[in-house]
């Protein structure tokens, strides 16, 4: 194993059937025609591209280890992107935080917290870097259209065509207490606005004449800079809904996608292609890239044991009790963690975003039954329960060097995504196994490259040029 961390899990030389049952699968969802599994226009390219996300302000990443690294150092960002480009990563990702979360009206003082400003710190690792992308998530509700497309092109500019821009929205007043403008978008106006918004950036990048008079923001401007070697930044979109997924198919080159299973991915990629196409675009025009932590060992014994470990580390005691809080909505201190789910009611109110935006629920009563039910039925204490609701003790791409890779080969094969983004559950060495055990063996099997394809972002993610 890597030095990711001090673990020493028992050595086992088992293997597991979850590469056949896998195959099995995929031969099961191939219902269609042979060489159009999916979509009648998709053809799978049979290639995998990796992305790296730095997350900052999570509650996932561990640090509990002397090994867990300052999440706003510059040495945590510099050490993450040199492992990913030994890797031939595609791209490095920087989350965005607008605002911290809180947790029963207070910042959640168990989050791993911290985000520099994303452009600045990307355009000191183009600098560091030769080929890797660089791409930053910026927020259309609370920046202007034509200032965040100069500062993106300057980026790419800076980095020889390798910026890319993970188009995100917010509609809260919550988040907009920060900004001038306050939270002034309602909910279902966010992707009419967001598609106003890149449409005006493309149009800057392309050094057209921009006259917008729209709903939220009028803009007379003139783009000013050269196009860069890629042309123009790479767009990314992680919207999972019905209207994210047609936002993507209309506007972005990459999407990110929510999934559990090959079933999962296989559906989703049906969708963005027949939204694609419908669109008018090309069904391969949208690289699907999923979110995914990658947890791995020598054999699935030891993953296993590993993943355990992990999700110990990542889930103490207080922390079981906060992620409760959340939707008991009241304070639950004095509940044991090793004990039952609380048997007390929760507080029955519709909470704001300040609870953070996976825990805004109004059946609360319902919910809490629910969880309480299930815990006892699988005699799981509040710490058991709370670590398996946090994240499941085996994701999708966790498990032995050899199952992952297998695992993974059949997903490219099936064209049902076109690689990983990749959050390390350590900083800065979490990606450590992935470059030396996992990489190597796809490689292997032909389906992860062997060197970068060019320059670009857009090259390297096998995108047409624009």
């Amino acid at each position: 194993m890597s030095t990711t961390a001090p673990f020493r899990p028992a050595a086992d030389t088992e293997l597991s059937a979850e590469a056949a049952e896998l195959s099995a699968e995929a031969a099961a969802l191939a219902t269609g025609p042979a060489e159009h599994p999916i979509h009648p226009a998709h053809t799978p390219t049979g290639q995998l591209s990796f992305g790296a996300f730095f997350q900052g302000v999570n509650s996932s990443t561990i640090w509990r280890l002397p090994q867990s690294g300052d999440q706003v150092a510059w040495e945590s960002f510099e050490a993450l992107v040199r492992t990913a480009e030994r890797g031939k990563f595609a791209a490095f990702f920087l989350g965005e935080g607008l605002r911290l979360r809180e947790h029963r009206g207070v910042p959640l003082e168990f989050d791993v917290a911290g985000r520099p400003d994303a452009q600045a710190l990307l355009a000191a690792l183009a600098a560091v870097t030769d080929q890797i992308g660089l791409v930053a998530t910026q927020n259309t509700t609370y920046n202007d259209p034509v200032d965040l497309a100069r500062r993106f092109q300057t980026l790419d500019l800076l980095s020889g065509g390798r910026a890319g821009w993970n188009v995100v929205t917010t509609d809260n007043a919550w988040t907009g207490e920060n900004f001038r403008r306050g939270g002034y978008l309602d909910h279902a106006d966010r992707y009419v606005h967001a598609e106003a918004f890149v449409e005006v950036a493309q149009q800057f990048w392309r050094g057209e004449q921009i006259e917008h008079d729209g709903a939220h923001y009028s803009v007379r401007a003139q783009g000013d800079l050269p196009r860069s070697a890629q042309g123009r930044p790479v767009l990314f979109q992680a919207g999972a809904s019905p209207a994210g997924q047609d936002f993507a198919a209309r506007t972005a080159d990459v999407i990110f996608s929510p999934h559990g299973s090959l079933e999962a991915a296989v559906d989703f990629r049906r969708s963005i292609a027949e939204r694609t196409v419908a669109a008018g675009r090309d069904a391969n025009s949208v690289k699907i890239l999923p979110g995914a932590e990658v947890v791995l060992a020598p054999t699935e014994k030891e993953a296993d044991e590993k993943i355990r470990w992990v999700r110990d580390l990542q889930v103490g005691p207080e922390q079981a009790i906060a992620l409760l809080e959340q939707y008991w909505g009241r304070d639950l201190s004095d509940f044991d963690p090793e004990g039952p789910l609380p048997d007390v009611e929760p507080e029955v109110v519709e909470s704001g975003v300040t609870r953070g935006a996976g825990f805004q629920f109004a059946k609360a009563q319902e919910l809490t039954q629910q969880w309480r039910e299930e815990a006892a039925e699988k005699g799981q204490s509040i710490l058991e329960f709370a670590r398996v609701k946090a994240g499941s003790r085996r994701g999708t791409f966790s498990g032995s060097y050899d199952a992952v890779a297998d695992r993974l080969v059949e997903f490219a094969r099936l064209g049902a995504i076109d690689g990983l983004n990749i959050t390390p559950w350590l900083i800065p060495s979490g990606l450590d196994d992935i470059v030396d055990h996992l990489i190597p063996r796809l490689q292997e099997r032909g389906v992860y490259p062997t060197d970068y394809a060019g320059s670009t972002l857009r090259e390297n993610l096998g995108l047409p040029p624009v």
